[in-house]
């Protein structure tokens, strides 16, 4: 059952066709509770994002600026539980077309079991998975499973990665290869990072057939920059700050200024 069509790089198409590319959202799932958390994600999906991330709250997320590791610590406090991810992912996708991927450390997954995880992701309806701190080299058993369940993998990759590191990461990747524009932590900067533009550049030469740029992107004029030479850009902290500030009104409203990025000129 390999080579299913991927529901998110079909999405990405979609994007590119109709504007300059897409809007990948992401949030935590579980902020500040289960239940807003899976309409905040439907209000996101409603507003303009092509692509719905849902991130999977962990202890220590290594990866995420202040405002993310706050939402996510509130998500933990108020007991979210591993089954959780499924449970939101499920009424997503009963509401809206938009594909979700779970963005998640690798540990949670070994501890529930990389079969019944991928198998309760994939009925579930979700799209795939981030999974920022594993590489391909490492993931033959994700790659194998993601493969017969029809799966997304989604790689990072980094203005660090070797030149063979960023051909093993476009091979391996089903979906998009997530592109950080800077190494470090999530959150937002005024100037998006020239390392983005080049690393992009790079993964088209190692054959990534599509790239999305994430961790400091808050504007939309940010997003159309990105856009320039990526096929999607990745906003988190901006919208998990409006979903705190101002409940899913707010979310709703800044998603739909910073999807206006993405429209054509």
């Amino acid at each position: 059952m390999a080579n299913h069509e991927s529901q998110v790089s079909a999405a990405i198409r979609r994007a590119k066709a109709s504007r300059r590319g897409a809007l990948v959202g992401y949030l935590p799932v579980g902020f500040p509770d289960l239940d807003t958390s899976v309409a905040a994600a439907i209000a996101m999906a409603k507003a303009g994002a092509d692509v719905i991330e849902l991130g999977l709250p962990y202890s220590d997320p290594v990866m995420d600026g202040v405002v993310i590791q706050e939402a996510t610590q509130t998500a933990l406090a108020a007991g979210f539980r591993l089954t959780d991810v499924f449970e939101a992912v499920r009424r997503v996708r009963e509401a809206v077309d938009t594909p979700v991927l779970v963005m998640t450390y690798w540990n949670p997954v070994l501890q529930y079991g990389l079969e019944r995880f991928a198998t309760e992701l994939a009925a579930a309806g979700g799209a795939g998975l981030i999974t920022p701190d594993i590489t391909p080299d490492s993931a033959a058993e994700w790659i194998a499973v993601s493969e017969r369940l029809g799966l997304d993998r989604v790689f990072l990759a980094a203005p660090t990665s070797s030149d063979e590191r960023l051909a093993l990461v476009s091979r391996s990747t089903k979906g998009f290869v997530y592109t950080v524009s800077t190494m470090g932590i999530t959150g937002e900067r005024t100037q998006l990072d020239e390392a983005a533009r080049k690393l992009t550049a790079r993964l088209r030469e190692s054959g990534a057939e599509l790239a999305c740029v994430g961790i400091g992107i808050s504007t939309a004029e940010q997003v159309s920059a990105a856009l320039e030479y990526a096929d999607g850009a990745i906003v988190g902290t901006a919208f998990v700050r409006a979903l705190r500030d101002g409940g899913i009104e707010q979310l709703s409203r800044v998603v739909r200024e910073i999807a206006a990025g993405t429209a054509q000129h």
